[in-house]
């Protein structure tokens, strides 16, 4: 029976990959531990080794295939006796069912949606209530709690309230989580001869990890003021002798 080579997983953080070369065409046979294809993760380029023996049936990926997933079929390996035919026979994997949780999920988020909102009392209308967290959070993110409400006792305005709304694309943060988009950064070189380089995968995971540490990470910038005469002084003395 025809064997899908699967696309693998050579890290532990490894998603999806770029299917950068084939070292083995459709028809070549394959033997355990021969290198098929190089693959490149978000890291490096590594090499692909056939587990199993067999005939290159069918290339189902062609190579420069960018986002292939792992365990995603990218050939088809042809025992000893099958021929091509085999390959273009074998049944197509049916779609993982949903788990069986799911309806119960939805059933518990339907009845959260429809339990009714307590609307705050006539005392506290002048003011908004929110926990210190919430107060926080929005006061960092740039956040008015005033157009908020909250999900909490009372109306009280809650930490995942602020965070919805952030989520949602409200405060300051979203306006530098937002960048330019391709299509305006190439609009600002028309008429202008330009090379587009495609980014590769490690580095696309290095810009994201930089972008993702600025926005994440408090940033603390030190500026300091130094007398440096004695020192020129010195190292006048030592060039004249």
């Amino acid at each position: 029976m025809p064997i899908e080579i699967l696309m693998p997983a050579l890290s532990p953080t490894m998603t999806e990959g770029k299917l950068a070369k084939w070292l083995k065409k459709e028809g070549d046979n394959v033997k355990s531990g021969d290198i098929i294809a190089e693959i490149e993760t978000d890291k490096a380029t590594m090499e692909f080794e056939a587990v199993d023996e067999g005939r290159i049936g069918k290339i189902l990926v062609p190579e420069g295939t960018e986002g292939v997933a792992v365990n995603k079929p990218i050939a088809i390996l042809l025992e000893e006796g099958e021929d091509a035919a085999a390959a273009k026979a074998m049944p197509a994997k049916a779609a993982p069912a949903a788990p069986a949780t799911a309806p119960v999920a939805a059933s518990a988020a339907a009845l959260v949606a429809a339990a009714p909102k307590v609307a705050p009392t006539a005392a506290v209308a002048d003011r908004v209530l929110a926990s210190p967290l919430a107060k926080r959070l929005a006061a960092n993110a740039g956040i008015d709690l005033s157009n908020l409400r909250g999900s909490g006792p009372h109306g009280r305005i809650v930490a995942s309230d602020v965070e919805a709304a952030m989520a949602k694309g409200g405060g300051r943060g979203s306006a530098m989580a937002t960048g330019a988009s391709a299509e305006q950064v190439k609009a600002l070189y028309q008429g202008i001869d330009f090379e587009e380089v495609p980014l590769a995968g490690m580095r696309a995971t290095l810009a994201r990890r930089l972008v993702q540490a600025k926005q994440t990470i408090p940033h603390f910038y030190l500026t300091a003021d130094v007398t440096m005469d004695a020192l020129l002084k010195v190292r006048e003395e030592a060039n004249a002798g």
